[in-house]
């Protein structure tokens, strides 16, 4: 009969030892192999979903580019017709508003020349008196005095 000496009891464990490490490293990375293999899959469909995104996010942008170039030439003709009509509008002042002011003072003058106070009543004239103050209407101090 053999007998094992302690040598060979140190080589057996160790074996072991490099045995149950091995183990545990094969199955990480097995587990790290099932992990990179999920990843490649996700990364693979997030990128076919993110083109056709991707493309239609760019044709978005393009249209929405068309439609502030369509505003921006509205808002330079609205620009336009406004300064027209401030023009428009100063032009017809100049012309007309000097004239008709002085046609409509002509047309007072008139209108109270012609319906102005007969010379047998005098002139109605609202007296007002100051009390400390206040305004007191005539119609007021008439009654004050009758008291």
């Amino acid at each position: 009969m053999h007998t094992v000496s302690g040598g060979e009891v140190a080589g057996i464990l160790v074996a072991v030892f490099w045995a149950i490490l091995v183990s545990f490293l094969a199955v990480a990375l097995v587990r790290l192999a099932q992990t990179l293999k999920a990843t490649t899959k996700l990364v693979a469909d997030v990128t076919d979903q993110a083109v056709p995104l991707l493309a239609d996010a760019s044709t978005a942008v393009r249209s929405a580019q068309t439609q502030i170039e369509r505003v921006d030439a509205i808002a330079s003709d609205v620009q336009e017709v406004t300064s027209n009509a401030s023009a428009l509008s100063t032009t017809v002042a100049s012309t007309f508003g000097g004239p008709l002011v002085k046609v409509a003072a002509f047309g007072y003058g008139v209108r109270r020349a012609m319906g102005g106070r007969k010379e047998d009543v005098p002139a109605k004239t609202a007296r007002r008196t100051v009390v400390v103050g206040r305004t007191v209407p005539a119609t007021r101090r008439a009654k004050r005095k009758k008291d």
